[in-house]
């Protein structure tokens, strides 16, 4: 079988080279140029959406771009990704997404009008309004940005940054999808769902984080499965070995793709997480009732390096005492 010619050196250096994980590299000068302490401010740079204090609850905040090849490749696509990748930050962060704005840039009328009727509809399956923002109409360039405010008991909140040596990492995929027709590097298992199907195995992050399974979890953004795994124990300070063979996926060689492109792909639902031991299956179980396959892919260590093996054979990915993802 084609897909399964591979080895961790292989998948390490697809990673390594993906534009989707080089680009978080200038994440960290830009926090350093920014950063503000502030009471209020429980945990910003590094989760998914920041947390800010408001009594005994806490405001999710969150934003996330699209880049301009997607919006003029498939603006529909577009404008539904920026909800979607929004949506998906408060949930990984265990919260209930409240509304976003939107600034949305474009160099013409059509491609707005595509880019907001994905937006529209995306918006609508996940019953997230958006409710204000910012128009450039005849812009030189077309850019896509939305902010998203969610909500979220305090001792409820799922962080990117508390992974625990010894944690099981799990993996939570929707498999029952496509490759997107106008963007190969994603994988589309969101526009064929019912609302209630969406909004059920989203709301499964917030059951999780309400009932404390897990110890930190990412929904898996556009560095893919492994990438975001790698910005996790980055911003946690702990090192991990992942089993490639553990990772779900569909069936690749009927899709015609390698194993280095589908760890590379943005998987449309999908989260990363850790969990003590104990609380495997039962996160697993609830995934898997919504219809996300789940399932063991590795361990938290303490060694700072993210490990990929494949049966006898591993190497090193990322050493974060040398190299950082995102150098926050």
């Amino acid at each position: 079988m084609v897909a399964d010619n591979y080895t961790p050196e292989s998948v390490a250096d697809a990673v390594r080279q993906y534009d989707g994980v080089r680009r978080k590299q200038a994440i960290g000068t830009l926090v350093r140029a920014l950063h503000i302490d502030n009471l209020d401010v429980i945990a910003s740079y590094g989760e998914d959406a920041a947390v800010i204090q408001n009594g005994r609850t806490a405001l999710l905040l969150a934003a996330d771009g699209i880049w301009n090849k997607l919006m003029e490749v498939d603006p529909y696509w577009a404008g539904y990704c920026a909800i979607l990748v929004n949506v998906h930050d408060i949930a990984a962060m265990g919260g209930r997404p409240v509304a976003m704005v939107d600034v949305l840039s474009a160099s013409n009328d059509q491609l707005m009008s595509e880019v907001s009727r994905g937006m529209r509809d995306a918006a609508t399956a996940f019953d997230v309004p958006v409710v204000g923002g910012h128009l450039h109409p005849d812009a030189p360039y077309n850019v896509i940005d939305v902010s998203i405010l969610g909500v979220a008991e305090l001792e409820n909140i799922i962080y990117s940054s508390k992974a625990e040596p010894g944690n099981a990492i799990i993996a939570a995929i929707d498999l029952n999808g496509r490759i997107h027709p106008s963007a190969p590097m994603n994988w589309d298992s969101v526009t064929m769902k019912t609302p209630e199907v969406l909004r059920a195995q989203l709301s499964v992050m917030k059951d999780l984080g309400e009932h404390h399974h897990l110890t930190a979890g990412k929904d898996i953004s556009n560095p893919g499965v492994i990438g975001t795994l790698g910005m996790l124990i980055e911003a946690s300070g702990v090192g991990a070995v992942v089993d490639l063979t553990a990772i779900p996926r569909p069936d690749l060689d009927a899709l015609g793709i390698t194993f280095e492109q589908w760890v590379r792909m943005y998987p449309g639902m999908g989260f990363i997480m850790t969990a003590d031991q104990s609380q495997v299956d039962t996160v697993c179980k609830k995934f898997r009732a919504a219809g996300m396959a789940a399932q063991v892919i590795g361990t938290i260590n303490t060694t700072k390096r993210l490990t990929l093996v494949k049966g006898e054979t591993e190497t090193v990915l990322f050493n974060f005492c040398a190299e950082g993802i995102t150098n926050i």
